[in-house]
């Protein structure tokens, strides 16, 4: 018990530690490859090449005065940025991200709380970040702020739901809900981009848009609402909620990597999941894992700085006319597909039943975007021919 209880000190330490420094430098990787992908230079002046730009804005926020609207409600005020902040680091606890260490006094599982439930954990607490959006735009008694808020509220519902369907093909495949055991399950045949990749698909959007990412971060629309929800906030407060963002980007390409991409599974090598526990495969996978996760967060900075904001109308028929039935009927097809291979022709599942899956969702995803928008699903997506 002593050394479970340090283990998992050390393992809490260690892994927060390195979000809220890479959290922090990404705030940087942001700036700079927004600078060139605009051809300009971005933060260079404060460090070598602008690394202690982060540094240098965190205590700037620091020493910034502290400001509280008249009419707000100050319990609330001060309480809405804790709380969108905090779902947002709980949320990497569950995730898997690296093989097992081995150590003198036994082996340490690389995930900070190897919880039997843990995928069910994470979409219940990511989802409660909304709440100190919520909260911000409420107790800012600001009409933007507000606005902001509802706007949150309604994205999160809206995306929550398909986020949810999608995953659920993964738990149909991997038959548990342990993050563990779902890489296991990818290490076993392919990693489920393939097999599910319409479920990838459904599973990326609504993770930009739970996010409140480029195209979808309406919630804080510059043009509409000022800064949206956190209008009225200052200082280190205000730096909260770009913290949440950030981390939740994290928790988000984490998750993906986990679900689809094998989480630290190095490809092409059974190296990783055979033979006794090392060290160097420890190292290797965290390595693997990492580099799979920083690719996801580029695709996060790529889309942002390359596509325009939608419209609120277009974002709530994406969400409701497209996203939410798309993940019910792929689902259907998904699980009958699943029954007709397992239980009518009695195939385990492996290479030949996950390639099988794979050539049905090309064909599905063929269909899919051959029809999907040109106009027909989100009105005013494309340009109409004036009168």
């Amino acid at each position: 018990m002593t050394f479970f209880l340090i283990a998992s000190l050390i393992k809490i330490l260690a892994v927060f530690t390195v979000i809220m420094v890479g959290v922090a430098l990404l705030t940087l990787a942001e700036r700079r490859i927004c600078a060139w992908m605009q051809d300009r230079l971005g933060p260079n002046r404060v460090g070598p090449q602008g690394l202690l730009q982060p540094a240098a804005d965190g205590l700037k926020n620091i020493f910034k005065e502290e400001t509280y609207p008249a009419q707000a409600d100050k319990t609330l005020f001060v309480l809405a940025p804790a709380v969108s902040f905090i779902p947002a680091l709980l949320t990497f606890a569950v995730i898997p991200f690296a093989a097992p260490l081995p150590t003198p006094w036994g082996q340490v599982s690389m995930v900070v709380a190897d919880l039997p439930v843990g995928f069910l954990y994470i979409l219940a607490i990511s989802s409660l970040g909304v709440y100190g959006i919520v909260l911000a735009g409420w107790s800012s008694n600001n009409k933007y702020a507000l606005l902001g808020g509802l706007r949150a509220s309604a994205q999160m519902i809206s995306y929550e739901i398909a986020m949810g369907m999608s995953t659920v093909a993964v738990l149909l495949l991997a038959g548990n809900v342990t993050l563990s055991q779902i890489i296991a399950r990818q290490q076993d045949s392919l990693w489920f981009v393939l097999p599910l990749g319409l479920a990838f698909f459904i599973f990326i959007v609504a993770a930009f848009a739970e996010t409140n990412r480029l195209p979808f971060d309406l919630p804080e629309a510059e043009g509409e609402l000022i800064a949206g929800y956190h209008t009225e906030y200052s200082a280190m407060k205000f730096s909260m909620f770009y913290i949440a963002e950030y981390s939740n980007m994290v928790t988000a390409s984490a998750l993906m990597v986990t679900l689809f991409f094998g989480g630290w599974d190095i490809p092409f090598t059974n190296w990783d999941t055979t033979g006794p526990a090392e060290v160097l495969k420890t190292l290797a996978t965290l390595a693997v894992f990492g580099f799979k996760t920083i690719c996801f967060l580029f695709l996060y900075i790529w889309v942002r700085w390359t596509l325009p904001r939608f419209r609120y109308d277009q974002l709530m028929a994406l969400g409701w006319k497209v996203m939410l039935p798309l993940a019910l009927v792929y689902l259907t097809i998904l699980a009958t597909a699943i029954w007709i291979l397992h239980t009518r022709l009695g195939w385990a599942y492996e290479a030949r039943f996950a390639w099988a899956l794979a050539g049905l969702n090309a064909g599905l995803a063929v269909v899919l975007f051959w029809f999907l928008d040109r106009g027909r699903l989100v009105s005013g997506s494309v340009e109409t021919g004036s009168a």
